[in-house]
């Protein structure tokens, strides 16, 4: 393929009102929800899509200050001009290019996973094949894709006990298999949470994801948090996700003595951090992120890793559609990996409940792409049409214009 165009488009979906989440020592102010997408065009007149930029569960913005606007500056410059042009024989070749410029280290991999997304869809298409039978050809003895994926529901944030537990009722209501919500309210009001949850649920399983616990401005102790981690495993909880901060590996191995299963990998800043994490032997579950650990082609190391050995990989996967249906297409190919992350946000029209589990609107996340997946009673089944299977909706350059500022703010001490 000879590329001719990278665009990235930085875009914003307000949520207004601006919503406020308490948690232990301060408020959480939700004010947008950033997106980068990035668009690859062949001489051939095809396109590929994906969606990029920092890792969106982040509670500071991203680079230390620049904002996804920022990252979209760099794909649509200097991954630009060293891909433009240029023919593309293996999608590693444009990895190469990528690694040739000056760019960070950081940087690099950031460019690198969306492109190698957006390359996949394309090559996809070239072929007229979906991507997860390109993805399922590289590994040993194949496994024949499994396309029809259960689905757990990742939302809950920051709400009083009874909230999740309402929560999680919904969630199950709707057939997903598993319910993660985010806690951060306090070690007592998080007990009770755990208490009201597990009682809540019959057969979907409860999931902590609570890295609240290592970002607060005042941290849980080391025993609080084993003491919480081992009161949700005597609850039968599935998994906690990074409970605590992700370069803490001798805290994973603490923890992971009191027997409760963990998670985590989504922070990990590279697909090498991701098998180091694993390498610890503390963790069950590794969440890799295609769009964050240098695509599809940096996940196969950590599947691999994972394959034959007592650890699952389990893709990270919080943000939009777009981003569903590439994590979908990896965990269709991949052996021994059957589990994809579904965020829930306000208003989901996937999603058939009588509550609302949704965690704040993020319209966005939605309209990206034209169509819906095929998601049915918390299941998901990957599209077999060329590439992806879905196409991005280029409408939403106008109806979701860049905002400036950071997506989320805290204040301490209220």
């Amino acid at each position: 393929m000879r590329i001719t165009e990278v665009r990235a488009l930085a875009l914003s979906s307000p949520i207004e009102p601006t919503q406020e989440r308490q948690f232990h020592g301060g408020i959480r102010r939700l004010l947008k929800r950033d997106v980068v997408l990035a668009v690859v065009e062949t001489a051939d007149g095809l396109r590929g899509a994906a969606t990029a930029g920092a890792t969106s569960s982040a509670m500071r913005e991203y680079f230390e200050g620049d904002s996804q606007g920022t990252f979209a500056d760099v794909l649509e410059n200097e991954a630009a001009a060293a891909l433009e042009g240029e023919e593309i024989s293996e999608i590693t070749d444009a990895h190469e290019r990528i690694e040739a410029t000056s760019l960070s280290d950081r940087l690099k991999t950031k460019a690198i996973s969306a492109l190698d997304v957006a390359l996949y869809d394309i090559r996809g298409k070239e072929l007229g094949t979906p991507v997860y039978e390109l993805l399922r050809t590289r590994y040993d003895d194949p496994p024949e894709p499994t396309t029809d994926l259960p689905l757990y529901a990742s939302s809950g944030m920051y709400m009083e006990p009874a909230g999740f537990a309402e929560q999680a009722r919904s969630v199950e209501e709707a057939g997903f298999f598993g319910y993660k919500y985010r806690p951060g309210i306090g070690p007592d009001g998080d007990r009770r949470t755990i208490d009201l949850v597990s009682d809540a649920l019959e057969e979907t399983e409860l999931m902590l994801d609570a890295h609240t616990w290592w970002k607060l401005e005042d941290s849980y102790g080391d025993e609080t948090v084993a003491d919480i981690v081992s009161y949700a495993a005597q609850n039968g909880a599935y998994w906690v996700e990074e409970p605590v901060a992700p370069d803490d590996y001798a805290g994973y191995r603490r923890l992971a003595e009191t027997g409760a299963a963990l998670a985590g990998g989504e922070s990990e800043d590279s697909p090498d951090g991701l098998l180091a994490l694993a390498e610890t032997g503390a963790v069950d579950f590794l969440q890799g992120d295609v769009r964050h650990h240098r695509g599809f082609t940096g996940c196969h190391r950590a599947i691999e890793y994972c394959r034959g050995r007592d650890i699952e990989f389990v893709p990270h996967n919080f943000g939009t559609w777009l981003g569903l249906l590439a994590n979908a297409h990896l965990v269709a190919a991949a052996p021994e990996v059957d589990l994809v992350e579904y965020p829930v946000f306000e208003d989901d029209p996937l999603v058939e409940a009588s509550g609302d589990p949704g965690m704040y609107p993020f319209d966005l996340a939605f309209d990206i792409v034209e169509g819906q997946p095929p998601v049915e009673n918390g299941r998901l089944a990957v599209p077999d049409d060329p590439g992806l299977g879905i196409e991005v909706n280029l409408d939403v350059i106008e109806e979701y214009p860049f905002i400036d500022g950071p997506w989320t703010e805290f204040r301490y001490g209220t």
